[in-house]
């Protein structure tokens, strides 16, 4: 049962490690036109759909939410600072390009939202022993996860010091290495929020939910902070760009469309297996509260193969891959110390 919930989790990182390629085949829209329509599926859509598994026949999901509104209400919150993180998230692969950009951004989110989720919980719900979680077992898979990224983080260095700037360009057409680690650092701390929204509306669910469903409705919630953060910031960049003609290419929409529907979904299924496949790992606590940076870690493994397969690393020295490669299989190992320890 565990290996079937760490499969469904593997396969939701690569889907979401996929999800900026078909993003590549939109065409003469801006950044922000095209982020904030693959949005409309990513973070209100699917999660909306993914939610409404986890209602009874008979329930509503307004009910659901009208149960507990300060929790609610708290993890909208929540997800309106990760969406500052989800349009970090967007620039730091534009500056980094997708394997680096998501490897240092995704590698601190991975550590933060482990660690974050309990301590925020402790305080929020004293006496309630929320610490627990945080094993030693779990506390070193989240440190094997930090070298694996720190590796990645020196063949993004060397990457960044032996190629020329035109090499760079081929590679990442706005690669900035400098810009790009602060972007990235900032989305990760960001990000973490999420975990931190799905910590605090952990509890808003319907009893007798099947558990691989019932984080769902959690997850709508810090999506629907984040459509909001996003929405905001991307109709300014419209209107400060000039470029609110975007939406009236009719040629376009067609491709565009299906192409933001196919990276939306890529992203949410992520956290749809994260959810389903917590719901295989009720028999490790270990595990359960590892899960999330294990999605993480492997989102950074999958994201450094596409990097491979669109030839980010193209013209870098055998030292540079070997680098890459070696922080990739710690990052590997990292999934499963909570279960060796």
């Amino acid at each position: 049962m565990i290996f079937i919930g760490l499969l469904i989790i593997a396969i939701g990182a690569f889907c979401q490690s996929s999800c900026y390629v078909p993003i590549n085949k939109i065409k003469d829209w801006s950044w922000e036109s095209y982020w904030i329509v693959q949005g409309i599926f990513a973070w209100l859509v699917l999660p909306l759909l993914g939610a409404m598994l986890a209602i009874p026949e008979g329930q509503s999901l307004t009910g659901l939410f009208a149960r507990d509104p300060e929790a609610s209400l708290l993890t909208v919150f929540m997800g309106l600072l990760w969406g500052v993180g989800g349009l970090t998230f967007g620039l730091s692969m534009r500056y980094l390009g997708v394997a680096l950009g998501q490897s240092i951004a995704l590698g601190t989110c991975a550590a933060l939202g482990t660690i974050l989720g309990p301590v925020v919980l402790n305080i929020l719900y004293p006496g309630q022993g929320m610490l627990a979680t945080l094993t030693w077992s779990v506390i070193a898979g989240v440190v094997v996860t930090l070298v694996g990224i720190a590796i990645i983080g020196v063949a993004g260095s060397m990457k960044s010091a032996t190629l020329s700037d035109e090499e760079k360009r081929k590679a990442v057409k706005d690669f900035n290495f400098p810009k790009g680690i602060v972007v990235a650092l900032l989305c990760g701390m960001m990000s973490a929020c999420f975990a931190l929204g799905l910590a605090v509306g952990g509890e808003i669910r319907y009893e007798g939910v099947d558990p691989m469903y019932e984080t769902l409705p959690a997850t709508f919630l810090v999506t629907l902070g984040g459509f909001v953060t996003n929405a905001v910031y991307c109709f300014a960049q419209n209107t400060r760009n000039h470029t609110w003609s975007d939406y009236a290419k009719g040629r376009v929409w067609g491709n565009n469309l299906i192409f933001c529907l196919i990276a939306g979904a890529l992203w949410y299924s992520q956290f749809f297996g994260l959810s389903l496949g917590k719901g295989f790992l009720a028999s490790s606590p270990a595990l359960l509260a590892f899960a999330w940076c294990i999605l993480m870690s492997l989102n950074v493994v999958f994201s450094n193969v596409w990097g491979i397969i669109l030839k980010e690393w193209r013209g870098c020295s055998r030292a540079t891959i070997a680098v890459l490669v070696a922080g990739i299989i710690v990052l590997v190992i990292s999934t499963f110390i909570p279960q060796i320890i």
